[in-house]
Formats: C-alpha cells, sequence, structure tokens
C-alpha cells in the first residue's frame, strides 16, 4: 500500500467513526470519469464534519427501507455527476453585453465589483460548478484573495464553489488596458491597470513572488503573441486578414492598439508581450514556490515556447497557422499541460453582434477549427474553462455544449468537466501535502482535498441532472436539480437553498 492509499484508508476510518455523521444519498446513476461510464442504482455515504465521500458502492435493500430518514437523500430519478469544474473565469468581471471591460475597470468601484463577484459566485454554484478558477481580478486588485475567504470553511459566508485565484495576473508594459485617450504615454487610468506590470527578468521574478506572497493559487501570464512575420508577408495576405480580425473579436494586448484609426492592420496585430527567458524567469519561480502557471496565448511559437519551460495550462491557444497539427501534436505530448480552449468566449462575441461582425464570425470559425483539429488528433489533456464573466455568470455549461456541438464525445467533455478540472487545477505536490497534514494531525483546507471524481476520501461535491444526456446533452446539462458542495446541499429538487 502506498502512502497515499494509507492516508485514504485513514481518512475514511477516521470518518467512520461517527453514524450520526454521515448522509446517504441514493443515486439513479452516476458518472465515473476515469472510465467514462454510468453505473446504475448507487449510493454515496459522506460525512457532514469533513465535507467528505465515506463510501460509494451499490444501493442496497437495506438502504431504501429507511427512505423517510432524514440521513437518506432519494434521488434515484436523476444522474448523479462530480461536481462540474470551470477552469476559466472571472468573477470580477460581468458579460460585455451589459458593460464594456474598460467602463467595467474604470467606472465601477471596486466595491461594486466585490459584491457583483459575490452574486456571480452564487449562481455559478447553482449551475452545479462546485470549483472554479478565476484567472485574473482585472483591477479589482487583491479582492479575489478576500473573496476566497468568504467562499471558504465549513461555515462559508457567502454560498459559492471552490475558490482558486490568480490574483492580479502579470503583464508588460505597454500591452494592456485601460488605456488612457489623454495621456497616451501612461498605462492604465486613473492608476487602475487590469494586471500587473513586470519588465525584465528581476521585475517578473518580483512580480510572480508578490502575488505568491499575496496568497495567488495561480500564476497568470499574458505571454501574449509572437513572430507575426512568420505568417505574414503583406497587409492584404488572408492570414494577416484572419489575425487582425481574431484579434478584434477576441480581446488580446496589442502594443500598437492607439494606431486602429489610421492603420487597423498594424493595430490588430498581436506581438509578443514576454521574451524567453522572462517567461522562463516567472514560471520556474512559480514552481519552485509550489505554484502552477497558466498562460493567455494564441500563437504557435509563443505556446511552443511555453511547452518547454513547463507551463501548466494553455489558455485560448488558438492558432493561425494554416496547418496546426504539428502545434497540436506537441500539445498531445505535453500531458502534464492542460488545454483550456475558452471556446465560450468567442461564440458569445458572434451573439452580442447578432452575427453581423464579419470579424467575430472569423474568430469563431478559427476557434472552431483549431478545437476540431485537435479532436481529430485525440487530444485528451483538457479542462474545460469558457473565459465566464466576459459573458454571463451561471452560463458557464456554454462551453461543454459548445465542445459537444463541434464534434466531442459528451461522455469525454463530461470528464473534462469534472476529474479533467482536477487534473488541471491541483497544487503542486497534493499528494505528497495530504500525507504530510495527515501525519502532522493537521487539518485540510477547501483547497487541499481532491475533487471531480465521487469515490472514498474525495469531495463531497456532487451535482444531480434531470434527463438523458446521449438523447439530448444540452437540456440535461442544463437541469440541474441538486448541488452539494463540501458534504452541503445548496440545491434541491430544482430549488436553491442558500
Amino acid at each position: 500500500m502506498t502512502q497515499f492509499q494509507t492516508f485514504q484508508a485513514n481518512s475514511v476510518a477516521k470518518t467512520n467513526s461517527s453514524a450520526t455523521d454521515t448522509q446517504k444519498i441514493l443515486a439513479g446513476r452516476l458518472f465515473d470519469p476515469y472510465k467514462l461510464q454510468f453505473l446504475p442504482s448507487q449510493t454515496i455515504t459522506v460525512s457532514k464534519s469533513t465535507g467528505l465521500i465515506i463510501t460509494v458502492g451499490s444501493t442496497s435493500e437495506n438502504d431504501t427501507r429507511t427512505l423517510e430518514s432524514d440521513e437518506i437523500i432519494d434521488l434515484r430519478h436523476l444522474t448523479i455527476l462530480p461536481g462540474f469544474v470551470d477552469a476559466h473565469v472571472h468573477f470580477f468581471l460581468h458579460s460585455y453585453g451589459e458593460t464594456s471591460w474598460d467602463d467595467q475597470t474604470t467606472k465601477e468601484s471596486l466595491v461594486e465589483r466585490t459584491i457583483r463577484a459575490t452574486v456571480h459566485a452564487r449562481k455559478t454554484l447553482m449551475a452545479g460548478f462546485t470549483t472554479v478558477r478565476d484567472l485574473g481580478t482585472e483591477g479589482a486588485e487583491d479582492a479575489d484573495i478576500s473573496l476566497r475567504k468568504c467562499l471558504s470553511g465549513p461555515n462559508p459566508l457567502i454560498p459559492g464553489p471552490r475558490y482558486f485565484c490568480a490574483n492580479r495576473a502579470i503583464v508588460c508594459t505597454g500591452s494592456y488596458g485601460p488605456k488612457s485617450s489623454l495621456h497616451k504615454n501612461q498605462d492604465g487610468v486613473e492608476g487602475i491597470i487590469g494586471a500587473e506590470i513586470a519588465d525584465g527578468v528581476d521585475e517578473c521574478i518580483r512580480a510572480t513572488r508578490r502575488q505568491i506572497g499575496a496568497g495567488a493559487d495561480w500564476i497568470k501570464i499574458y505571454a501574449g503573441e509572437s513572430r507575426l512575420h512568420t505568417h505574414t508577408h503583406t497587409h492584404t495576405s488572408a492570414c494577416y486578414v484572419k489575425l487582425y480580425e481574431l484579434t478584434l473579436a477576441f480581446p488580446d494586448y496589442r502594443f500598437r492598439s492607439r494606431m486602429d484609426g489610421i492603420s487597423p492592420g498594424i493595430a490588430g496585430a498581436p506581438l509578443p508581450t514576454f521574451g524567453e527567458s522572462e517567461l522562463q524567469g516567472m514560471i520556474n519561480t512559480a514552481h519552485s514556490l509550489g505554484i502552477k502557471v497558466a498562460a493567455h496565448a494564441c500563437n504557435a511559437n509563443t505556446i511552443a515556447t511555453l511547452l518547454k519551460l513547463g507551463v501548466d495550462s494553455i489558455e485560448h491557444g488558438s492558432t493561425l497557422i494554416p496547418h496546426p497539427e504539428s502545434l497540436i501534436r506537441l500539445i498531445c505530448a505535453t500531458s502534464s499541460t492542460i488545454w483550456v480552449p475558452t471556446l465560450a468566449v468567442s461564440y458569445y462575441q458572434v451573439q452580442f453582434s447578432g452575427g453581423k461582425d464579419p470579424r467575430a464570425n472569423q474568430a469563431w470559425k478559427i476557434v472552431s477549427e483549431m478545437f476540431r483539429h485537435a479532436l481529430a488528433m485525440g487530444m485528451d489533456n483538457i479542462a474545460c474553462g469558457g473565459d465566464t464573466g466576459a459573458f454571463p455568470h451561471g452560463e458557464n455549461t456554454l462551453e461543454m455544449k459548445l465542445m459537444v456541438r463541434l464534434g466531442a464525445d459528451w461522455r469525454k467533455v463530461l470528464k473534462w468537466a469534472t476529474l479533467g478540472g482536477w487534473e488541471c487545477i491541483r497544487p503542486i505536490g497534493w499528494e505528497t501535502a495530504h500525507d504530510i497534514n495527515d501525519g502532522y494531525g493537521m487539518p485540510l483546507g477547501d483547497n487541499d482535498h481532491r475533487f471531480g471524481c465521487l469515490r472514498p476520501g474525495w469531495a463531497a461535491d456532487l451535482v444531480g441532472v434531470k434527463g438523458d444526456f446521449e438523447e439530448d446533452f444540452e437540456a440535461t446539462v442544463d437541469t440541474v436539480h441538486f448541488v452539494m458542495k463540501a458534504g452541503r446541499i445548496y440545491k434541491k429538487d430544482g430549488r436553491d437553498l442558500a
């Protein structure tokens, strides 16, 4: 027996010590993301005090004899899955269809944005998402660290998912907004900047350490795009037009955006934000402190460099090279790096314009083609994350639905939205941390527990849906009747309880 298996057995034994602490959930079917199978008639026993699963097994006759007991929750009419995971959200943003990014960052106070974030957290949980990774406060400073505290513990101050956050994120000088129309030679507006600025290896390392010291679970780098000239020869080339269109519809970080009125082609060209040595400094520093790194990147050369340097997740990742197979093959071979394609944010750009903006339409076409290429090549190191916040919170399942529409096996999509989320978000050295904490009697916190699969010793994060995935995936994934996080029920019979 390994140390980790010993820890699991010890945890279950400790939890089993009090029968009054337990609650049984009778499931009509239970999804196993490891096997991509639905197991019929299962009983899940959870501990109320630890928020962990004690046992999972076939429902017995004895389980059904005491259905009137408060300790039995009869969900035999539902399909039970691990709680969904959205690996790319922004709780401190709301839909661009309501208010532009610039206006949110410059006209909404930190108090307003924080209150909105609490509303977004609740909507996300009630949609069945029991864990999220927030990849940047977008000008809301360190508010995510405090929000995480309010969402955590056995009696959280507000309802919401397990919350992993990336604090301010990191950009370089001149590349990010908001940008002043009066003071051209400055970053930000009235002191507000969408991310922390760092230039040069030393500053990049310092920013990484500062954000980790502030309490970040992740480091987010806006790695940008690089070597445009390798794919573009003239301003009128089809590749350049596609590049320009994608950049405008899918917000990027363009050094020369102020040229838009006189030379939109130049303004729309994405350029590198960090050099390889700067990227290496941030990634190595974060890893040495036990923190993973997510990178916003869409260009093939940038992505290849990030993979070489050991980045942990690629956000967006849609590339404009005519034949992306070699890049996709490289991502497939780098199983330690998870791809979060964020299809939903590009899809929503089309919806915002009512399908009338050719730039947004072209952007969605490119993103779709990239994802289909990845499916054809068998990519499986994928997690679901829609860049939720640019579009309405609570509509997080859109990413899953788009994946299925584009040809993904719906069983795999359910895996990417559950176990895939765990494999993406889980901390570095999580197995060792469990052994050490257990050995010294130290308690485990919300972000220490395993999630994304319903097994003994894992978090009691469950979602119950009504319907048949095979017959109607979209209607079923949206018909959430039951939500449990950490052994506490937040939604039952389709009604919110918090």
